[in-house]
């Protein structure tokens, strides 16, 4: 070979070497590009699923709690495996008293009643809405079937506890993506080898982040709360916390035990300028409607106005189920007189055309030295708090709150659907209307409230209850309410105490009808 054919040779080796690398380079970057593609695909997508029926959108419809504060599908169809004790053994969230229900084929729904869900970034993502808390069952006897009403209080859920096991998992190594990839498996996930990187890169740590942070936030007020038990929510604490950065220690004594029932929220169209909340806080239905959306999880940011006006729209002229109960008939009428007389100006009354939305305290405010009953909801709601909410939620925007006041004591409430709203008072601390008849001194001190407590009590009012003793274990599902405890009091409301016990047995027979 000569010089010349040795360079020409080693020329076309260079070129050849160039087009290699560079063929390389493409495939390299074509490769590269696919995967962003694909994680763009994958990551962006966006989607909320729409029910053409109002109160299946109440009960499955997203009201856009899910981007800020919500649990991704797969991880939790999968937390009944990774918790069974926390779950009784159970594969889904009964175990919480979530309420399930089945479709026009008589199949079991995926998701509970007020859990909503909807694609977040292309990733299925689950939270609450308002029939979390305003949905909940009743019986005629023990062996019947639960029948499920909207908008009645959820008298199963035990929120405290599902929280509890929320911020448990966020610091548990169960967490972990590689220890969540075979439970989810398990529970019906379909993910291929770049649904791995991607949960194991971006999913699985945002979510345990975000755990983490409300955990650091949540567990000192949790600590110092003894239990919300079931069917009651602290309404206000864990906003301030949450929403306003409030830290936990900063919250006085007084303030810290705010935990109340969840209300009914029938016949919301005549409420409407009514002192609403239990302490009558807010005369606005839109903003009362907001600030229990923020409860649900919801942010300025990732709220889903549309959605919730139509849960408000429908909820305007929803009419309480009347009343199974049947009491004698004499009975009703003179009981009617006495209630007219000395009840209806504060809580309107019930007819045989419907509930009569009228009188001249309706919806008012009864100052806290008056009413007498426990006032530590209350004085939860602080001043302090108001000012935070006028000055930053959604403000700014057309929705920005301007009619949160403090009051000095509770709101007198419409009685519509009284049957269903048991136990009374704005905490629940008192088990039938027979009760609240009776001395504060002579009503029960501690009986069970939860899941399987849902027979009505066609001779008392209210459900069927059973006393307990809080120092022993409660029945799974339940447990033993205490009234000695700090904002469980049962005092107070002593209106029809000192009528004769014929007096008594009239007035209930005539409440039994509401």
């Amino acid at each position: 070979m000569t010089a010349v054919e040795g360079y020409l040779a080693e020329r076309r080796w260079r070129l050849r070497l160039g087009l290699i690398v560079l063929a390389l380079l493409i495939g390299l970057g074509v490769a590269v590009l696919g995967l962003g593609l694909c994680a763009a695909l994958r990551l962006t997508g966006s989607a909320t699923p729409q029910y053409a029926a109002a109160v299946d959108h109440f009960k499955y419809g997203s009201i856009g709690s899910e981007p800020q504060s919500g649990v991704p599908y797969d991880i939790w169809r999968a937390l009944p495996a990774l918790y069974p004790e926390e779950f009784e053994g159970r594969n889904d969230f009964s175990a919480f008293g979530f309420i399930y229900e089945t479709d026009a084929k008589g199949r079991r729904r995926e998701l509970p009643i007020g859990v909503s869900r909807r694609q977040v970034n292309g990733v299925d993502v689950v939270w609450l809405n308002c029939a979390t808390c305003h949905t909940g069952t009743w019986r005629a006897s023990a062996k019947d079937e639960p029948r499920i009403v909207a908008g009645m209080p959820s008298n199963n859920l035990d929120f405290h506890r599902f929280v509890a096991l929320l911020l448990k998992a966020a610091a548990d190594e169960r967490l972990e993506p590689q220890q969540l990839f075979g439970p989810m498996e398990k529970a019906g996930a379909h993910q291929d080898w770049f649904d791995r990187i991607v949960w194991k890169a971006a999913v699985a740590p945002r979510f345990r982040e975000g755990l983490i942070r409300i955990r650091g936030r949540l567990v000192p007020l949790m600590e110092r709360q003894s239990s919300w038990g079931p069917g009651r929510v602290d309404t206000f604490n864990p906003y301030k916390l949450i929403q306003f950065g409030t830290p936990a220690a900063s919250l006085s004594e007084a303030e810290v035990h705010g935990v109340s029932d969840f209300p009914a929220i029938f016949n919301q169209r005549p409420r409407e300028g009514m002192e609403l909340h239990w302490d009558g806080n807010n005369t606005s239905l839109q903003e009362r409607n907001l600030s229990a959306a923020i409860g649900a999880g919801v942010t300025p940011q990732t709220v889903d106005h549309r959605a919730i006006r139509r849960v408000a729209d429908w909820l305007m002229d929803l009419p309480a189920p009347a009343s199974p109960h049947r009491p004698d008939a004499s009975a009703v009428a003179r009981g009617r007189g006495l209630y007219k007389a000395d009840c209806a100006a504060c809580h309107g009354a019930q007819e045989p055309r419907g509930y009569v939305f009228s009188g001249p305290y309706l919806g008012k405010v009864t100052p806290i030295a008056e009413i007498g009953t426990d006032r530590a909801r209350l004085d939860s709601y602080t001043e302090a708090f108001r000012q935070q909410q006028l000055s930053k939620m959604f403000a700014g925007t057309p929705y920005r709150f301007t009619k949160f006041r403090k009051t000095d004591g509770y709101a007198n409430q419409p009685l519509d659907g009284l049957w269903l709203r048991g136990p009374y008072l704005h905490n629940g601390s008192v088990p039938t209307l027979a009760d609240l008849l009776k001395a504060p001194a002579d009503r029960p001190r501690a009986f069970l409230r939860g899941r399987g407590q849902d027979v009505v009590d066609p001779v008392n009012g209210g459900f069927i209850t059973t006393a307990c003793d809080p120092a022993a274990k409660a029945p799974a599902g339940t447990q033993c309410y205490d009234t000695t405890l700090v904002g469980n009091g049962a005092g107070g409301h002593v209106y029809g105490t000192t009528l004769s016990p014929a007096q008594k047995a009239d007035l209930l027979a005539y409440l039994l009808t509401f």
